[in-house]
């Protein structure tokens, strides 16, 4: 894959990522494993971890392809440039984020911790029902972002390796996995909030 993904044209891909779901899903696979040498870069230039450096790696792609598909890329610079313009600002963004007051904003504290300041009786009643809320409204988000996205989705939290999803879901590899269950997140965030 990675001979031919460096045999495809910046043009080509642009192209393709317009097209139909075959075409388009190369298309991602191509750009997504052409540039992931940005990945050590993200650790070693701007000091993140390899997760951090991963993920923003990944939003840099879907917004990349968000933004070929809109027409929103007008060719100015080459696809490389375009998707590292991107990346930086996110490497960027994630180190402010983390070096900022702000920071402290985004840290929320997590139920478990706030229900030990309750008493014993009221904790399991208000963990029940926060349970349940949750329950209801991730089940309610699952069913509208589609069925592709939500077998996905359910198979990567029942614990399946990104490989094993890939060969069921017959997908080209675990990177591929990786971006799609990051855009079905994504797609499930907008809808959860």
């Amino acid at each position: 894959m990675a001979a031919f993904s460096h045999a495809v044209s910046d043009d080509s891909i642009v192209r393709n990522l317009k097209e139909s779901a075959v075409e388009k899903r190369r298309a991602e696979e191509v750009l997504f494993s052409r540039y992931m040498y940005l990945i050590n870069e993200g650790i070693h230039k701007y000091s993140l971890t390899e997760e951090e450096s991963f993920n923003a790696y990944s939003d840099s792609i879907l917004q990349t392809i968000y933004n070929v598909t809109n027409d929103n890329f007008e060719n100015r610079s080459s696809l490389k440039t375009y998707l590292y313009r991107i990346f930086s600002n996110k490497c960027v963004d994630l180190i402010r984020k983390k070096t900022t007051n702000k920071s402290s904003v985004h840290q929320t504290a997590p139920v478990s911790d706030m229900l030990s300041v309750i008493s014993d009786p009221a904790k399991t009643i208000i963990q029940q029902l926060v349970e349940k809320a949750d329950y209801e409204k991730l089940k309610s988000c699952l069913a509208k972002i589609g069925e592709t996205c939500r077998q996905l989705l359910t198979m990567f939290s029942e614990g399946y390796p990104d490989k094993h999803i890939a060969v069921i879901m017959e997908y080209k590899s675990a990177d591929v996995v990786k971006v799609s269950r990051l855009r079905c997140l994504d797609k499930l965030r907008q809808l959860y909030v």
